[in-house]
């Protein structure tokens, strides 16, 4: 398999997050046509979704999601999982199959509980053994990937475009408060079911646009505090970023604008916990995101475009502006401005020209209007 810096291919990836303030469940088949509509930002090499509130019934357990890439695999990973956690259920992850699927990986599911003895024995908090546990599944066992690790949430992903990805893992059948999608198309690696979008440790999940230009510096920082980088992403380190700043932080969003601290490129994130749907759009404003309200004023959703907030009902607010963090929780929209004007303003001419549907708008502009421009220039250039 070829390593992260030996494919590189001009992009625009797809990402969006709706959330219900309220808490009301909805299954997943709004966020696949949210997704479904950015189809051209993709290539079918990743597609994925993050959806909370959907195990109610073992809201207290950690549900591990899978890959395997043999029996054998599964056989180690699950003995592992004996020595060290109590298995309350496991069973594969339903799918159904589907021509635009092909050569996936053995996927399967797990609710774990921490044994008492084995966390006391560790002398780490819960969630800091849950995390160890899953870099030591993800580095230690040849063929296991753990793609999941939170309580009552999940990661869904694989290769495919995401609305296919979407049908395959059935997602429509799933009920939660809050979803989110990615339609990749990557830039710097190959496409494989564990670099697919979103990243996920614990409950914390991100889906990204963009490139992060200090990935090398970031993945060896974080590997110097015990995290492994093995899914072959710029994206991961971003998970794993977020998750050490939540630890020297108030709360999630002081987090994400630590983070933005430490990384530089041309990026949006969409980020999700339990509480709280969150976007962030690098100083530079590069890679467009926009800000939709829900019907009735129930909730928030953010996408790449604003053909994906129609899809859905929502009703287009506004674009995040450059360096801004918005807050999307049950008392409403926040923001934060700390990155606002850190850098000059240099939106992707490609949106315009190539990447975006022709009935988006994008800062403003209707994407086929654009068009239509810059062919009457071109004429004028050029008669």
């Amino acid at each position: 398999m070829r390593k992260e810096g030996q494919v590189r291919i001009p992009s625009g990836c797809a990402i969006a997050g709706i959330f219900d303030k309220s808490g009301a469940r909805m299954n997943g088949e709004a966020i696949i046509e949210s997704i479904a509509v950015m189809h051209d930002r993709s290539n079918g090499l990743g597609g994925g979704f993050a959806a909370y509130g959907i195990y109610p019934e073992y809201k207290d357990y950690y549900a591990f999601h899978l890959f395997y890439d043999s029996t054998a695999a599964r056989k180690e990973c699950e003995d592992f999982l004996d020595r060290h956690f109590d298995m309350i259920n496991l069973s594969k992850i339903p799918t159904r199959k589907l021509k635009a699927i092909t050569d996936e990986p053995m996927i399967w599911r797990y609710f774990l509980t921490p044994l008492p003895s084995k966390l006391a024995d560790s002398q780490l908090d819960e969630r800091e053994f849950v995390a160890r546990c899953v870099f030591r599944i993800n580095t230690g066992i040849d063929g296991a990937h753990v793609f999941s690790s939170g309580k009552n949430m999940g990661v869904f992903k694989g290769v495919g475009y995401p609305e296919d990805v979407g049908r395959f893992y059935r997602l429509e059948e799933y009920e939660g408060y809050c979803f989110t999608a990615h339609g990749r198309y990557p830039t710097n690696t190959p496409g494989w079911w564990g670099g697919a979008h979103p990243f996920a440790l614990l409950d914390y999940s991100v889906v990204h646009n963009g490139e992060i230009s200090s990935y090398d510096a970031n993945r060896r920082a974080m590997e110097m505090h015990g995290y492994a980088c093995t899914l072959q992403t710029d994206t991961e380190v971003i998970a794993y970023l977020l998750t050490q700043n939540r630890l020297l932080t108030p709360n999630i969003e002081m987090a994400v604008s630590r983070t933005m601290d430490d990384i530089e490129g041309a990026y949006s994130l969409v980020i999700m916990t339990h509480t709280k749907l969150i976007a962030a759009r690098a100083p530079n404003g590069f890679r467009p995101l926009c800000i939709g309200e829900l019907p009735d004023g129930n909730g928030y959703a953010f996408a790449s475009e604003s053909c994906a907030l129609d899809a859905v009902g929502a009703k287009f607010v506004r674009d995040v502006r450059p360096g801004e963090i918005v807050i999307a929780d049950r008392n409403g929209l926040r923001t934060m401005e700390d990155h606002c004007g850190a850098a000059p303003h240099t939106m992707c001419v490609f949106e315009y020209i190539y990447f975006a549907r022709p009935d988006s708008v994008i800062e403003g502009t209707c994407v086929h209007e654009a068009r239509l421009q810059a062919g009457r220039f071109l004429a004028q250039e050029h008669p």
